[in-house]
């Protein structure tokens, strides 16, 4: 993933590069000793099944959470694509 600042990818939809959307960016777990992203935490979208775009499954607050290793984003503009 190109250098991207945390705070300008707050807020933005991530889909699938099948065009899938999968839900909205949550938060982002980094290496604090380097700042490195090293995953994406995505809050599903209502109608989107999280178990079935073949990334780990979590609970953060007790709400079902996509976790996204940042090794799988294509590209970041309007949204966020990841390649499974």
């Amino acid at each position: 993933m190109p250098d991207e600042l945390a705070e300008d990818l707050s807020g933005k939809g991530v889909m699938g590069s099948n065009g899938a959307q999968l839900g909205e960016l949550y938060n982002v777990e980094m290496n604090l000793k380097t700042g490195a992203i090293s995953d994406l935490l995505v809050s599903p979208y209502e109608d989107t099944n999280p178990n079935q775009h073949g990334f780990e499954t979590d609970t953060d607050e007790h709400e079902q959470i996509i976790r996204i290793p940042v090794s799988h984003v294509q590209d970041v503009r309007d949204y966020i694509v990841v390649q499974p």
